[in-house]
């Protein structure tokens, strides 16, 4: 058997990605410690890299004093709801810019690469005035809608359905098949793995979104938990272990869907990279 030699080269890689993986890990470190420190031993200096006297005040205060549970609860609902949608949506409007073809085919595709590149704070005051029209604001449909026609989920259900071989397609209609049956009996298999990365995608990108969080969303009752924690920041004082305690609670479920489902999400970008 041949000694495996390690060069230069994979020692300073490995050195990186060590010194990486501790600044990216840190900051949760530092967030789940300090949920369970008193309000004086976070700002004691120099500072408890564990805690002395762990509580868990922090997170009694947070759900008595506060309505953290029903904060999760919308935050998991409107990402569960928008993955929901926008997986259904993108993966039907992928497969029709794919495989089907009719007049303004090119057009309509290149309107929705145009609209990746715009960021959400062009298109805020047009959205928020249909959304004050439909008489939805301070809902949470009010995130939810406006999240589902993502140009970027419609993009690469369309680079994934291109690998469905039109064979397929032409069999299954041969055989009495509608385009409803078609796609979820043929095609769907054949896109399972981006329609796994785009939920994965997805859960991610909304649960993150504070900015349209906080633009639609203005009743205490409503809130998601990203902007019931930032409620919790005074304008004199800051409670820095109940700030902590909240973001350990919006940060765990988050982390807890990727390390679950990571497997996926790579399977989902590697083979979308490759079209055969």
């Amino acid at each position: 058997m041949k000694k495996k030699t390690f060069n230069l080269f994979d020692i300073a890689s490995s050195i990186i990605l060590l010194i990486l993986t501790v600044l990216f890990v840190f900051p949760f470190y530092w967030i789940m410690t300090g949920a369970f420190k008193a309000q004086p031993d976070t700002i004691v200096i120099p500072p408890q890299w564990w805690p002395s006297n762990p509580t868990i005040e922090n997170f009694t205060s947070l759900i008595v004093q506060n309505p953290a549970l029903k904060w999760l609860w919308n935050s998991v609902f409107i990402s569960l709801a928008t993955m929901f949608l926008v997986c259904l949506t993108s993966s039907l409007a992928g497969y029709v810019l794919a495989k089907k073809r009719f007049y303004g085919q090119g057009l309509l595709f290149t309107i929705f690469i145009c609209a990746m590149a715009l960021p959400k704070q062009v298109v805020l005051v047009p959205l928020v005035r249909i959304i004050n029209f439909m008489g939805i604001h301070d809902t949470l449909a009010a995130v939810i809608l406006p999240l589902v026609g993502w140009p970027f989920g419609v993009f690469l259900m369309k680079q994934f359905s291109e690998n469905i071989p039109t064979e397929l397609l032409e069999s299954a209609k041969i055989d009495g098949c509608g385009e409803i049956r078609t796609f979820f009996n043929v095609a769907f298999p054949i896109v399972k793995p981006g329609f796994a990365a785009l939920a994965i995608f997805t859960f991610i990108n909304t649960w993150n979104d504070y900015f349209m969080q906080l633009v639609m969303l203005t009743s205490r009752e409503n809130l998601t938990v990203s902007l019931g924690v930032a409620t919790m920041q005074a304008e004199m004082a800051t409670n820095y272990g109940l700030i902590m305690a909240g973001a350990a609670l919006a940060a765990v479920p988050i982390v807890t869907v990727f390390l679950a489902f990571q497997k996926s999400f790579t399977q989902g970008i590697t083979m979308g990279a490759v079209k055969g």
